[in-house]
């Protein structure tokens, strides 16, 4: 049984303007794994994880989580 790791990935490069490509040369990894990371296929390991934190300068639970992240706005609407 393998755990889901949920994330804000795709989000969090929409926000600043940031291609799959440049994070993916930023973090030294291929840019396809950006997507599989993104998508849920694939579970980064905890120095990679770390990495992406850092990247966007931000905490790794900002990032990651084991549960689903609430939808934008979805707290003003009572959802």
């Amino acid at each position: 049984m393998s755990e889901v790791i949920y994330n804000r990935i795709a989000m969090l490069r929409a926000e600043r303007g940031i291609s799959r490509r440049q994070l993916a040369e930023a973090l030294g990894v291929h840019y396809q794994t950006v997507g599989y990371l993104e998508r849920g296929e694939y579970s980064p390991s905890l120095h990679l994880a770390l990495r992406i934190a850092a990247y966007f300068e931000v905490p790794v639970e900002v990032v990651f989580s084991t549960a689903p992240f609430p939808r934008i706005g979805a707290a003003e609407r009572g959802v």
